[in-house]
């Protein structure tokens, strides 16, 4: 009776890693049951089925940076910073992976249409960019910062 007991003990100890699952303050993980999204888990500790549930992405919600060099027809080759946050995770989930992406693709597309920058307007040009960027970033609950660019 001892032994049965003992040994239901431990395999509920190890268990135990596989059912809790603690949230970092700062974070937000998304959670699917069987393949389907399911709901967001916020910081702190939460209870999952095993071999059912799985976390599916973790969003980290303080700031992000984006470093990019990249030749841009039209201009010098360009390299920049983009400082970018996720807003709304449920509406950025779906597309978290492709976030770089996006910013980066984002970021060339604008600067391809943009006349030659000076020195004097990066900062208006980063503005521009930054603007263009969140038009389309804000849809996916994301949005974009700040914008630093250096012409070579």
């Amino acid at each position: 009776m001892i032994a049965l007991g003992l040994l239901i003990g431990f395999a509920s100890l190890a268990l135990v890693p596989g059912v809790v699952k603690r949230v970092p303050a700062g974070q937000v993980h998304s959670l699917y049951r069987l393949g389907k999204p399911r709901r967001l888990l916020g910081s702190g500790v939460h209870v999952v089925v095993p071999g059912v549930d799985r976390i599916g992405h973790r969003i980290d919600l303080a700031g992000q940076v984006l470093r990019f060099q990249e030749p841009v027809p039209g201009h010098a080759e360009v390299r920049g910073t983009v400082y970018w946050q996720v807003l709304e995770p449920e509406r950025a989930d779906p597309v978290i992976d492709q976030a770089a992406q996006l910013i980066r693709r984002g970021t060339l597309d604008a600067l391809s249409v943009e006349p030659e920058a000076s020195r004097v307007d990066r900062r208006d040009l980063g503005g521009r960019l930054k603007l263009a960027l969140n038009g389309a970033l804000r849809e996916r609950g994301m949005m974009v910062t700040r914008v630093e660019l250096d012409f070579a």
